[in-house]
Order: structure tokens, then C-alpha cells, then sequence
């Protein structure tokens, strides 16, 4: 078990690094955005690509940030009855979810996204607009990001399997959003 345990681990550790690379994407894309609008007001000059790259990085943002929302166990639940279950049930429901949901779910979002990426990096697709940027970059993010949803989704696996069996510590808490 602990050999799983260090995959484990060793899936959080990448998918924390590309949390950090989803902040700075927000960061930049914040800083993009005024910095255009600072250009496009002061000195009436504009460029498509700016706006372009400030959805190139939101798409980083989602795509390569879900990963770490599963790690960090924030991601969106119908909580119905699951606040209210002990920690050994609610370790099941998440073992069922995410071998009956997520692991099928994103194993076929990654099939899917591969040929759409492979596809716009083969025809060096641009953007239509003018001072437009190469679309293949984006596109990436798609596979990329589902993938590395699929390999958290393994992580949690294994960690939830290693604390049924008293091999791995894990904090079960799920606090309730307070709206």
C-alpha cells in the first residue's frame, strides 16, 4: 500500500504545481486585462490578442486548476444526505463517485479532446481575427486538463482505499457552504 500511497503523493505534488501555474494565470490575465484597457483608453490602441490571450489563460486557469479543486476536495456537491453520513460512508460515496463517475467521464473527455488538439496543432489553426494567435496552445488545455483530472481522480482513489485500511491519515471534514 505505501508504494500507491507515494503515487499518490506523487500525483498531489503535480497537480499543486500546476495550481500554482493556474494562479499566476489568473494574476496575468488580471494584469492583461488592465493593461489593455489602459492602452485601448489612453492611447486609442488595441490588439486582438490581448483579448485572445486573456482567454488563452482562463482556459489554463479551469482546465488545469479542476485538478487541485479535487485535490483540495472544494469541487461541487449535491449535498443531500452526505453532510450527515459518518466519515467511513462518506469515504464510500466518494469511492463510488469517482470509479463510476469520474474516472469513466474523464477517460472519455480525454479521448474526445485528443483528436481536437492533435487536429489544430497539425493545421497550425490561427485565430480569425486580426493580430490573432495560434489556436493549438488553448486546445491543449482541454486533454491536459482532463487528464489531470483523471489522474487526481486516481490519487483520491487510492488515498481513500489506504484510509479504509488505516494506511493513510486523510481529514474526511466537508464543511457545508454557508449561502
Amino acid at each position: 500500500m505505501n508504494f500507491f500511497i507515494r503515487i499518490a503523493e506523487g500525483i498531489d505534488a503535480l497537480n499543486n504545481r500546476f495550481g500554482v501555474i493556474a494562479m499566476w494565470a489568473i494574476l496575468a490575465s488580471c494584469v492583461i486585462s488592465c493593461g489593455n484597457a489602459f492602452i485601448r483608453f489612453i492611447f486609442s490602441n488595441s490588439s486582438n490578442g490581448w483579448l485572445e490571450i486573456q482567454w488563452y489563460l482562463f482556459a489554463l486557469a479551469v482546465m488545469l486548476g479542476a485538478s487541485n479543486v479535487l485535490r483540495l476536495n472544494e469541487h461541487v456537491r449535491v449535498d443531500l444526505i452526505y453532510g450527515q453520513i459518518s466519515a467511513r460512508r462518506k469515504v464510500l460515496v466518494d469511492l463510488f463517485g469517482l470509479v463510476f463517475f469520474l474516472l469513466p467521464v474523464m477517460g472519455l473527455m480525454v479521448y474526445l479532446a485528443w483528436p481536437l488538439f492533435y487536429d489544430k496543432l497539425l493545421t497550425g489553426e490561427m485565430s480569425s481575427n486580426a493580430s490573432g494567435l495560434i489556436r493549438w496552445p488553448v486546445w491543449l488545455m482541454l486533454p491536459l486538463g482532463f487528464f489531470m483530472v483523471l489522474l487526481q481522480g486516481i490519487s483520491e482513489i487510492i488515498k481513500r482505499v489506504g484510509w479504509l485500511r488505516n494506511a493513510y491519515e486523510m481529514a474526511i471534514v466537508y464543511e457545508r457552504p454557508l449561502q
